[in-house]
């Protein structure tokens, strides 16, 4: 049997004649540049969200790079991040030449520490530190009460990257209550990917800044378009971050099935994990499935709740490079997210020798990721669960 770790043409076969349908009607229209599309969609990730402001941009990096940009942050300054993410993460604090300073990640969520961040804002005598980049790994929400306290405490601008988590929704206490806000909603601003891969996944690349304020919104609508306003008169050094609006047509076609994917991409962890209970591999430490973390302290009133939206299925596992070869032989895709920590990339140089980050370092070793897109069926999962044990025992 062959399980791909990710099947595009399974959604295409009943997306099909809307995608083609959505883009046929930007070609006709001729509006190739900003336009109803991507204003339509703006109105309807906000909304969905639960943010006052969506500004639609070329890309999830793009995303990030902006609003650093925006906040005006550069040579000299110092941003907070995790070292277990994608490079963009950590590239686009390098690419306004600010440096990126690592706190190490929680053993069960894989996101930032908060712990670990204060370490370093305390440490940080001169003040150079003016942002916090929370990552939302795997589709499940950072710490992000810790995170905003230190925030306020140190007045820093917290950009979360979102790009693996729209719709994820995080439990926040105000006022002795638990209020639960989507991923991007709860800090300066949230930054979302819609490569194809993702949860909500376009049909090339395309990006998304959610905030609710309105000032920092309309510096990102400048900013996108060479910091112009009007046509020919620049205020700002900005870049050409607009949103295809034929991505964003065809983002508009997939956004009311979201929800729906994110119970089906539930509901395939939920049967991973009975169907690893159901061996040896959980009792003997050969595997260990992913928490959802927020489930284990809101109990009842986060049930119904996208607590963790699983972008990616992520085991930690025994012997992973010789699993993961096993698995691919076996027709079974499979992918290793992160092998190296952000934290030892080659480009950092000398910088890397700064940190130290042992935990982010074991995930690195140890976690492998498994298909869970939606239309996995179960006699996919039986099969892959059924290799893993083969392979262990």
């Amino acid at each position: 049997m062959k399980v791909p770790l990710l099947d595009l043409q399974a959604q295409l076969a009943y997306l099909g004649e809307d995608l083609i349908a959505a883009v046929t009607r930007v070609v006709k229209s001729t509006r190739y540049i900003q336009g109803p599309e991507v204003d339509g969609l703006e109105r309807e990730i906000a909304e969905y969200c639960g943010t006052k402001h969506a500004v639609g941009v070329t890309s999830g990096t793009d995303a990030l790079l902006i609003c650093l940009m925006s906040l005006g942050i550069g040579p000299g300054d110092k941003v907070v991040t995790s070292p277990f993410s994608f490079f963009a993460t950590m590239g686009v604090i390098l690419r306004v030449g600010a440096t990126p300073v690592f706190a190490d990640i929680e053993p069960e969520s894989f996101n930032i520490d908060v712990a670990k961040t204060a370490e370093l804002l305390e440490a940080d005598k001169e003040k150079k530190i003016k942002a916090i980049i929370p990552v939302h790994l795997y589709g499940q929400c950072a710490e992000m009460s810790g995170l905003l306290d230190l925030a306020k405490k140190f007045e820093l601008a917290v950009i979360e990257d979102a790009a693996q988590a729209i719709g994820s929704e995080y439990p926040m206490i105000i006022d002795g209550k638990t209020h639960f806000r989507r991923a991007g909603s709860m800090g300066t601003a949230g930054c979302f990917s819609f490569f194809p891969s993702k949860n909500l996944g376009g049909i090339g690349d395309g990006g998304m800044v959610v905030t609710n304020d309105s000032e920092f919104a309309e510096k990102l609508v400048l900013m996108r378009n060479h910091g112009a306003h009007p046509k020919y008169y620049h205020k700002l050094v900005g870049g050409n971050f607009r949103l295809d609006p034929i991505q964003a047509a065809a983002l508009r076609v997939k956004l009311p099935h979201l929800e729906r994917w994110h119970r089906q991409r539930g509901e395939n962890a939920a049967r991973y994990n009975h169907l690893l209970g159901e061996t040896d591999l959980l009792d003997k430490g050969k595997v260990r499935t992913p928490p959802s973390v927020y489930s284990q302290t809101t109990g009842s009133e986060g049930k119904g709740r996208n607590l963790h939206i699983y972008n990616q299925y992520v085991l930690r596992v025994e012997r992973r490079n010789e699993l993961r070869d096993w698995l691919l032989q076996n027709d079974i895709g499979c992918e290793i997210y992160y092998p190296v920590p952000l934290h030892r990339q080659e480009c950092l140089g000398a910088l890397a020798d700064q940190f130290s980050c042992p935990i982010a370092e074991k995930a690195a070793n140890e976690t492998l990721a498994l298909p869970i897109y939606p239309e996995l069926t179960g006699e996919m999962q039986e099969y892959v669960v059924k290799k893993l044990v083969q392979f262990y025992n």
